[in-house]
């Protein structure tokens, strides 16, 4: 069997990327991220609002006696803001900010769907939607039980301008 050179990079992302994703749904879409980037799920709970802070970023919460930064990824992503509901929660995530540092960060999600185990073989690269779209944050796109989920650089996502 010859397989062609293009084939070689999609191989390569694939193996790369290969492991546990937790997926979760904003509004009909399904995204996930690597559960190694995970430390806990939480109710919707109050949150502070900060002055001053673009509309994505709702505030912060007290986490057992940690301040930690809230993010809305429906508005990050730019989608239409929606109520909250009975499965809305906080993913708590640890990012890599742009200096080097680690720091938690609570993004709010519709739902959390489940930890998927995503193959080489299920992760195919970002599709190009054209030059003027940034797909960085997007890791590649991974087909899971019949539907496709973009994998997500969670660092590049809460660390991007919007």
């Amino acid at each position: 069997m010859n397989t062609t050179t293009t084939d070689a990079p999609a191989r390569d992302l694939g193996h790369s990327l290969a492991g546990k994703y937790l997926t979760f749904r904003l509004g009909h879409e399904s995204y996930g991220i690597a559960v190694l980037k995970i430390r806990e799920i939480i109710r919707l709970t109050p949150i502070t609002t900060v002055p001053q802070m673009p509309a994505f970023v709702k505030g912060v919460i007290n986490l057992r006696g940690k301040v930690v930064p809230v993010v809305d990824l429906r508005l990050k992503f730019s989608l239409a803001e929606a109520e909250s509901h009975e499965r809305t929660c906080i993913v708590v995530v640890q990012v890599e900010l742009a200096s080097h540092a680690k720091a938690l960060m609570g993004l709010i999600v519709d739902a959390v769907e489940e930890v998927a185990s995503v193959t080489a073989a299920d992760i195919e690269q970002t599709p190009n939607f054209g030059t003027s779209i940034d797909t960085a944050y997007i890791l590649g796109m991974a087909k899971v039980k019949g539907a496709v989920k973009a994998l997500l650089d969670i660092d590049k996502v809460v660390t991007a301008e919007p």
